[in-house]
């Protein structure tokens, strides 16, 4: 059959809008199935890193993934989410619900936070007390605004993302001397007396998301090789198998429920070019038990000891790079040239490391900054030396906060345990979604 010119244009009309609805993500949001929390359901075609962005759209919302059931059938997947506000309700802010739908609607074509007009800073290097106060002392004497950053501490190690604009006139950072300044001068900073070798500084104009950037800094700076500095009981508990008969790897990972663990767990597991294919995610109290079943993107599972070990020890620093163990310090005051160079430089004075900080400004020019600190060898800091710090700074300003409170006060009374699904109860490819969409009553039958 012959296809004339004028029908062409219909045509592919039509065949476009069937790819777009096959490659649309279906989202559903479901209030009133659950006691405890909002059910999120994704369906859509499978592609490397899909998983990951699901998990990005809800963590960035700051919401707490209390479960989930993972599956894929074919070039398909669907995801079950559990999710509460980080004070454990349910979802019922129709602006971010509607912001959920619309967002995971379009996860396929990629998303990140904007930070368009500034400029990037990645430092690595080892970590040491005070070294944030000299690299924001820097950056202040260099005449840079910084407008947002992370920072975060593993094994001795530092990994900082760093967005700075031109304190004069607000524009990024394009003058290639003045780039070189700030590379070496902060190349110089983290080399300390003892760093020679390692540490790096880059300096980007790229859109990334900040965390996973993190991630990829931490893991290429090869943290989860080194010997934690402080050793503690607490410690993620993962495990990894062999289902040959299904050709799958299977992590089984136990630990400490904290914000954002799903999200990390993601990251590291879609960086290291492994997909998941099926999991679950349970949380008991502050506990989580989660099952993963991956393949390696080439369709292998984990082939030797020596790559099962290495996913072991990346996944137990992914998990740990996030869990400080610090005082949680809280600034919100207004912004001023030279704000964090003296707010750091006053935590260094009295002997309080930071493990973790994040920095942000808002658009009325206030700053809101989150600082972990702990003794100088990282056991908890002495009360009286935080109340000095907090006087020197303001004691308006400066607050002690309890890390928020991500658990459940609520008993789960009315859902059942679901258990892992682990060797030999492996279903066939799209069955586990469906058994579990029948135990929660979504579908009459899973068969």
């Amino acid at each position: 059959m012959e296809i004339s010119n004028m029908e062409w244009p219909t045509y592919l009309d039509e065949y476009e809008k069937l790819v777009f609805r096959m490659t649309t993500p279906r989202v559903m949001i479901d209030n009133a199935g659950c006691s405890n929390s909002t059910r999120v359901m994704i369906d859509s075609a499978r592609k490397h890193g899909i998983l990951l962005e699901a998990v990005q759209v809800l963590t960035d919302l700051n919401l707490s993934i209390k479960k989930a059931y993972i599956s894929s059938d074919g070039r398909w997947f669907m995801d079950v989410f559990h999710v509460t506000d980080l004070d454990g309700n349910k979802l019922t802010d129709e602006s971010v619900i509607s912001y959920i739908e619309q967002s995971l609607g379009t996860i396929h074509y990629g998303s990140a936070k904007c930070f368009d007009g500034l400029t990037a800073l990645e430092l690595t290097g080892t970590d040491r007390i005070g070294l944030l106060s000299e690299v924001f002392a820097v950056l202040s004497e260099l005449e840079c605004n910084v407008v947002e950053a992370k920072v975060w501490t593993h094994n001795g190690r530092i990994a900082s993302l760093i967005y700075v604009k031109e304190r004069d006139s607000g524009s990024p950072i394009e003058d290639s001397e003045k780039i070189d300044t700030i590379e070496a001068r902060l190349r110089n900073v983290l080399k300390g007396d003892n760093d020679i070798r390692s540490a790096k500084t880059s300096v980007s104009m790229a859109v990334t998301h900040t965390e996973r950037r993190l991630h990829q800094m931490m893991f290429t700076d090869r943290d989860y090789e080194r010997k934690p500095i402080i050793k503690t009981n607490d410690n993620p508990i993962v495990s990894v198998l062999n289902c040959l008969e299904k050709g799958y790897s299977v992590i089984n990972i136990h630990c400490k429920d904290r914000p954002k663990l799903l999200f990390d767990i993601v990251c590291t597991m879609t960086d290291m070019q492994y997909v998941v294919f099926h999991a679950t995610l349970n949380t008991a109290g502050d506990r989580v038990h989660s099952e993963f079943f991956i393949r390696h993107t080439d369709g292998s599972p984990i082939s030797s000891e020596a790559e099962k070990q290495r996913v072991i020890l990346c996944l137990q620093a992914a998990i740990e790079r996030r869990a400080s163990e610090g005082v949680r310090l809280e600034l919100c005051t207004g912004d001023k040239q030279g704000l964090l160079a003296d707010v750091t430089r006053t935590f260094r004075e009295n002997g309080l490391n930071v493990t973790r900080a994040e920095i942000s400004t808002t658009s009325d020019n206030t700053a809101l900054n989150v600082f972990y600190v702990t003794d100088a060898i990282g056991n908890p800091s002495d009360s009286k030396i935080i109340e000095a710090v907090r006087m020197k700074i303001g004691l308006s300003d400066l607050k002690v906060k309890e890390l928020p409170s991500i658990y459940h006060q609520k008993a789960e009374e009315n859902e059942e345990p679901t258990g892992g699904v682990g060797g030999a109860m492996l279903l066939s490819l799209g069955s586990i979604v469906r058994k579990n969409l029948y135990n929660l009553g979504l579908i009459k039958s899973f068969s």
